[in-house]
């Protein structure tokens, strides 16, 4: 099998029947040129609406159980009935309550324990993709086009870190070789439930909040596919947030790392982790717009021709800055950074910016806010004898900051660059908190004060080639 491409469809692009329609078209072009994999995501909203439905249940909040469910039931059955008819919209009507209600189970189930357990959370939240793959396959087959939903708890292979887990690729490439390439061999349509998988022994799993990009890069990388298609609602990776900077623009390209960095520090076209699978098997990416079927979009490979500077300049409001510093010098730094970092990943909270002061021993580090509660709890029990005992002082945590990014892989050795960004920001009379800036030189990245980080990206984004 040559030639093949795996295409992704967020939220918005299977947010109602005429989406769906869109994306099935969209899927009937490119099956009429080369085989095709489709990978989907719930439709808008529904994955929160599923999660809010299970904070009721651990409430034991039966009437909000059943009006989520009744929203749920009433928006699907509703893009049912307009996008199919006769006896295939009924088989498909009693597939979608037969996945309600199993939700309604897990549901139950978390009432009446008072609480969510991982794996059952897990296992809720993917019927929104299960939901989605069903309706558009269904909607595919009416239409003449061979296909199949396929639960991607049955592909993926993952390990046991539920809510985030990650893949077992080679456990995973034979499942896809087994499960999904037979259906592309006999001309269908393969679609394929984002955001989803199963351990080895078949345990639910989800890959994080926007995971189904993710569950798209790994098939692409498990099937060894030409071409990866990511469908959003935005026309391609811009160079700022158009929220922000009126004058923001398409990339018509960037690099792996260049947009696996915007990424990773706020840019919400990409999921952070969607890059790593495809790199090694040199995939290239497309991120492309299903509102806009006319715009190119941005591509994603190895090397790209780019003058020198950054191309992109990205942001993070909902993060929160933690401060260590040993109250006396029979306390390590470095051992006190280590032993805090150690804590850090056993809360299994990412580290976004870290910068020390070699002198005073002192560091900080940047998190998520969501991640932040974890983050102080394990730190806190990690370093209970220190802060018992005064050689650490407290904790101090800062929430009014804000990270501001600036990636491109043309910053390397650009002498002045960093002063040119600096001096900017200091014109718009921010204050620069912390700064940080890996050996590759390819990305700089600088806290602020929250309310002066829109005026700082906006100070930044004239650099940006």
């Amino acid at each position: 099998m040559t030639n093949l491409l795996v295409m992704k469809f967020g939220g918005t692009s299977m947010g109602t029947a005429e989406r769906i329609k869109v994306a099935a078209g969209i899927c009937a072009e490119q099956k009429r040129l080369r085989p095709v994999v489709v990978v989907v995501s719930a439709m808008s909203g529904v994955t929160d609406l599923l999660l809010n439905t299970l904070r009721h249940a651990e409430g034991g909040d039966e009437p909000g159980i059943a009006a989520n469910l009744e929203r749920l039931t009433a928006r699907h059955l509703e893009t049912c009935q307009e996008l199919l008819d006769g006896a295939r919209r009924e088989s498909t009507i009693c597939a979608i309550q037969g996945l309600l209600g199993d939700f309604e189970r897990i549901a139950n189930g978390v009432r009446m324990l008072g609480e969510r357990p991982p794996r059952s959370v897990d296992e809720a939240i993917a019927i929104g993709e299960r939901l989605s793959a069903l309706m558009i396959s269904q909607y595919l087959e009416a239409s003449c086009i061979p296909a199949e939903a396929i639960n991607g708890a049955s592909v993926i292979v993952t390990d046991a870190v539920f809510g985030n887990a990650t893949p077992i690729m080679p456990e995973t490439r034979k499942k896809a070789d087994q499960i999904v390439r037979p259906i592309i061999e006999r001309g269908a349509i393969a679609v394929v439930t984002g955001f989803n998988g199963a351990t080895m022994d078949g345990r639910p799993t989800t890959l994080g909040r926007g995971g189904s990009d993710f569950s798209a890069s790994i098939l692409a990388a498990a099937l060894d596919a030409t071409e990866l298609w990511i469908w959003t609602d935005v026309d391609g990776i811009m160079s700022a947030d158009p929220r922000s900077v009126s004058d923001a623009r398409v990339l018509d390209s960037l690099t792996y790392s260049e947009a696996a960095e915007l990424a990773y520090n706020g840019a919400k076209v990409l999921h952070p982790r969607t890059l790593a699978p495809l790199i090694e098997r040199q995939i290239p990416v497309w991120s492309k717009n299903s509102f806009n079927l006319k715009h190119p979009g941005t591509r994603i490979v190895s090397s790209v021709e780019a003058p020198l500077g950054p191309r992109a300049v990205t942001s993070m409001a909902n993060v929160a800055l933690i401060s260590l510093e040993p109250a006396n010098a029979a306390l390590s730094g470095t051992r006190l950074m280590a032993r805090a970092l150690e804590a850090l990943a056993d809360a299994n909270a990412e580290v976004l910016a870290l910068t020390s002061s070699s002198y005073r021993q002192s560091f900080c580090f940047l998190v998520r806010k969501e991640e932040l509660p974890a983050a102080m709890k394990s730190l806190e029990a990690d370093l209970a004898l220190e802060l018992t005992h005064g050689y650490l002082k407290p904790i101090a945590v800062d929430e009014n900051v804000g990270l501001l990014a600036v990636v491109g892989e043309g910053m390397r050795g650009t002498p002045g660059l960093a002063g040119r960004l600096f001096q900017a920001i200091s014109r718009e009379d921010v204050n620069i908190i912390a700064i940080a800036q890996g050996s590759s030189e390819l990305t700089i990245s600088v806290v602020v004060r929250r309310d002066g980080l829109e005026r700082a990206i906006r100070a930044v984004h004239p650099e940006c080639r």
